[in-house]
């Protein structure tokens, strides 16, 4: 099996501009794009829960 790497914004945003880029393709299809995003923004939010130990912020 290939190596894991977290999904961070820089890759979310490429896999939404190449859905956007072409409509038919299998990631727009899949909504991949959009799941790509809420990982990054859940990875976002665990890292800010990490810093500061206050998940409000």
């Amino acid at each position: 099996m290939g190596k894991h790497t977290d999904m961070d914004k820089e890759a979310a945003a490429r896999i939404q501009s190449a859905g956007a880029k072409d409509p038919d393709s299998d990631t727009a299809r899949s909504g991949f794009d959009e799941r790509a995003q809420s990982a990054a923004d859940r990875r976002e939010n665990e890292d800010d829960e990490d810093e500061d130990g206050d998940p409000d912020g």
